[in-house]
C-alpha cells in the first residue's frame, strides 16, 4: 500500500504523487482511493487502492536511473502498417515500462523526421511524451523546462 508523499508511476497518465487517500460511498460500500497530482498537465486523478497494483502503478525509478534510461533507450521495431504499429505501440505504452515508451518516442520522432506521421500516431508520440517527462518532473524534483532539456539531450537525434 502507498501512502501520501510516495512518488508513483499510473499507465498511461504519467508519474505523479500521492496528495491523498480518500475514502468514497459506494453503492453502500466504502472503497478507498488514492489521489494523485501528475505534474505535467497538472492532472489531479483518482485510483482506488484496490486496483493499483492490477492497472501497473509502480514507484518512480531514481532519478539516476530514469536519466540512464532516456539516454540509452534502444529504438524499437515497428510495423510498416501505421494501424498496427499503433495498436503495438499503444498496448507498449498502457504497461508503462519506461525503457519501452522512450524506445517508442524516439523512434517515432525518427520516422517523423523521414515521413509524415498520421494524426493519431502523432498524439500517441504526445501522450509518451508526456509520461517520459512526468517521470523526469517527478524523479529529479524538477520542472518541465530541465526535463525537456534532459529529454531532448537524452534522444540526440541523428542528423
Amino acid at each position: 500500500m502507498y501512502k501520501i508523499g510516495d512518488r508513483v508511476v499510473y499507465p498511461m497518465y504519467g508519474a505523479g504523487i500521492i496528495e491523498d487517500i480518500q475514502l468514497k460511498e459506494i453503492d453502500g460500500a466504502s472503497v478507498e482511493y488514492y489521489v494523485m497530482r501528475i505534474p505535467v498537465g497538472d492532472l489531479k486523478i483518482t485510483v482506488s487502492t484496490a486496483k493499483a497494483e492490477q492497472s501497473g502503478f509502480r514507484n518512480v525509478y531514481p532519478a539516476e536511473t530514469v536519466e540512464n534510461i532516456v539516454k540509452n533507450a534502444e529504438t524499437v521495431e515497428m510495423s510498416n502498417n501505421w494501424n498496427l504499429r499503433y495498436k503495438e505501440n499503444l498496448a507498449t505504452i498502457k504497461t508503462g515500462d519506461l525503457s519501452k515508451i522512450v524506445g517508442i518516442f524516439k523512434t517515432l520522432i525518427f520516422k517523423e523526421r523521414s515521413k509524415a506521421l498520421s494524426s493519431i500516431e502523432k498524439k500517441l508520440m504526445g501522450t509518451a511524451k508526456q509520461i517520459i517527462l512526468s517521470e523526469i518532473i517527478v524523479a529529479r524534483n524538477t520542472d518541465k523546462d530541465d526535463a525537456e532539456e534532459l529529454l531532448t539531450s537524452g534522444i540526440a537525434l541523428p542528423v
